[in-house]
């Protein structure tokens, strides 16, 4: 009889301790996910900032957010203090974790830009507004047709019709630079939760393009800039070529 008493005890006590070890197990594992999802302050990003914009124009771009720990990326960034100077390297999307990496001084955004100018070939640079610059979807490497239009004077024989002709053909991009445009600061009442993650917005501020072409197409297209106006399209090397041909009234619904 002693004996059943004191093995019921014993295996209530083993019963006790394995109840113990089983809540202090999931305890722990309680505590180490909790441990994992612990909001953490970090930069997101809640609209669009071009490649090359400088740091000190994004504050109104970017937000601080509380996010997993588990989700924040090594490198994110807190503040954007101890970046001055530097640049956008990429175009930032809205609700990406503005890391380290993103922001690089001015001289590498170039390099990293850059292309290798073909021999025989010069760069010339001019700017344009976005709609006329294929929406602003252009880099470094593309090719380009330069449309050049005039209110009068290209043709001799009808020195006061208005034309377009597509002037240069397959031009090589070799750089792309987009003005920073101020983003005004939100209103007190403005609710930041309510910014729609899915910015499809405009792209805004002129553009500045970097070509490689001829003597003689460097030529047209400084003329253009100064005296006429330009329109690019996005040309590739193997786009179909129908010959040159002036578009005046009368061509247009030819």
């Amino acid at each position: 009889m002693k004996s059943r008493l004191l093995a019921g005890a014993a295996a209530a006590v083993l019963a006790i301790a394995g109840v113990f070890l089983i809540v202090n197990y999931a305890q722990g594992a309680d505590q180490r996910a909790v441990k994992n999802l612990e909001p953490k302050a970090v930069l997101v990003v809640k609209a669009a900032v071009p490649a090359g914009t400088p740091v000190e124009s994004m504050a109104a771009s970017v937000v601080t957010e509380q996010l997993p720990a588990s989700a924040i990326s090594d490198s994110a960034l807190t503040t954007l203090d101890g970046s001055a100077g530097k640049v956008a390297a990429v175009d930032l999307l809205p609700g990406e974790q503005l890391v380290a990496e993103r922001l690089v001084a001015p001289a590498e955004l170039k390099t990293q830009g850059s292309v290798e100018v073909p021999a025989g070939l010069q760069e010339v640079s001019f700017q344009l507004e976005p709609d006329r610059v294929v929406g602003g979807r252009l880099a470094p490497g593309d090719h380009v047709g330069v449309f050049v239009s005039m209110d009068e004077g290209a043709i001799a024989a009808r020195a006061d019709k208005e034309t377009t002709k597509l002037t240069v053909r397959k031009a090589l991009v070799t750089a792309v630079q987009r003005a920073p445009v101020a983003t005004p600061a939100p209103s007190a009442s403005a609710d930041p939760s309510a910014a729609d993650p899915q910015d499809t917005t405009l792209p805004t501020g002129s553009l500045m393009l970097t070509v490689a072409v001829n003597d003689v197409d460097a030529a047209k297209i400084v003329f253009a800039a100064e005296y006429a106006k330009m329109w690019l399209s996005k040309e590739p090397t193997d786009a179909t070529d129908s010959g040159p041909r002036i578009i005046e009234r009368t061509e247009v619904y030819k």
